[in-house]
């Protein structure tokens, strides 16, 4: 078999990056797959476009299971942390179907609906403590973003106050590494504090998501072991924010950027619910699926992805696919929307969009209506970029009012 050439994305476009778009619309062009080295230099599988990564999401041969049939250290440096460690996006049936279901018992739609008078109660808070600056100006992440679903996942799941701030460097660095070696380090840190937090709980219950979750039993007599619990508390608390922090900052650039559709949606509300579907399709928090595991050879698009690789599914290409969505690369919130998948596809389906969703739209609404001068402070191209390709979003967003 010919190997296949490599593609740098970095040489496709040096501003890869901040806007990856018309380098994946350049493979998508040229097909589905692609051997390709990211900005850290790892080499990668790549599919694209968006029913090809339909396909790949429910592919049983791409495997997220790397415990079980890779080496863990391969998608993130955990030394020995992983030992025992597991939670259901590393793992496949049947252990996901188990997994996901334990939790799901307890993450209900009717718990999350319940959350939207707190979830209002927390914006208004903090766009007070924001707008009460005498310089009319602010970091929208830090002020706003990422304190809002940070509050709330800590408080659906019960982690004191006072150790939340720990958890948004440790969470950085999971999700967008700035070393190995920082990344190893909280991820250690975040489970092993996550392993003393359970452990009070269970001597000491209360009407929270960990509580339930250590106490859920299902029909079976089944329960989550003190190492699932301590996996999936990570797992909810990293996505369980991570994913809003960047809908509402991607949201608001894209609105910043498209003034004609920032003063459509503050003329008529009714369009919000759309306007936040528009946002994860035009611009969605996660660029490319949780890496997977080629358990054996796959063809794909004529293209033979060899058993053993790494593969990466290109979300962010999905949604701006013109097979699938007109002018796709044009931001309108009165676009039907739906369909997109920047929550994912199949089993591994994001279970906190229900959340995240509720929140955006609090969010916006909140920020549409007390602050009708709200602007971006700086230029586009100043923006820093959170590294890596899965999470999508800027470290600082500037504002004023």
């Amino acid at each position: 078999m010919p190997t296949r050439p490599v593609v740098d994305l970095l040489e496709l476009s040096p501003d890869f990056v901040r806007d990856p778009y018309p380098v994946y619309a350049r493979l998508r062009a040229r097909g589905p797959v692609h051997r390709v080295r990211g900005a850290d230099g790892q080499e990668m599988w790549l599919v694209v476009g968006y029913e090809a990564c339909r396909t790949a999401f429910t592919d049983p041969r791409l495997s997220r299971d790397w415990l079980r049939h890779g080496e863990p250290g391969l998608i993130m440096n955990t030394g020995e942390a992983t030992s025992g460690f597991a939670h259901m996006l590393i793992a496949d049936p049947p252990d996901h179907t188990r997994l996901r279901r334990l939790v799901a018992r307890e993450f209900t739609p009717r718990r999350i609906e319940a959350l939207a008078p707190r979830v209002r109660r927390i914006t208004d808070d903090l766009l007070d403590a924001m707008l009460a600056g005498p310089e009319r100006r602010a970091d929208l992440i830090t002020a706003f973003a990422f304190p809002l679903p940070m509050t709330v996942i800590c408080e659906l799941l019960g982690v004191p106050e006072l150790d939340r701030d720990a958890f948004r460097g440790w969470s950085n660095e999971v999700v967008a590494r700035t070393t190995p070696e920082a990344q190893g380090a909280a991820f250690t840190a975040a489970t092993g504090y996550l392993a003393e937090l359970i452990a009070a709980k269970r001597s000491r219950p209360a009407d929270d998501l960990l509580s339930g979750m250590i106490h859920a039993v299902d029909d079976g007599g089944d329960q989550l072991s003190a190492d699932e619990l301590v996996g999936m508390s990570l797992l909810l608390l990293v996505a369980g924010h991570e994913t809003t922090v960047n809908l509402i900052g991607n949201g608001l650039r894209a609105l910043f950027a498209h003034p004609d559709q920032l003063a459509g949606l503050r003329a008529d509300p009714g369009l919000l619910d759309g306007a936040i579907e528009e946002m994860l399709r035009y611009d969605g928090p996660v660029e490319t699926g949780t890496a997977r595991l080629v358990l054996e050879d796959v063809e794909m698009g004529g293209v033979t992805i060899p058993a053993g690789s790494t593969v990466l599914i290109a979300m962010a290409d999905a949604d701006r696919d013109p097979e699938r969505f007109q002018r796709p690369d044009r931001f309108d919130i009165r676009r039907d929307a739906r369909g997109h998948i920047a929550f994912g596809h199949g089993l591994h389906y994001c279970l906190g969009a229900p959340l995240a969703r509720l929140e955006g739209r609090i969010a916006v609404r909140a920020l549409l209506e007390r602050c009708p001068e709200l602007a971006l402070d700086a230029a586009e191209t100043e923006l820093s970029w959170l590294p890596g390709m899965l999470i999508r979003g800027v470290r600082e967003l500037p504002v004023r009012w």
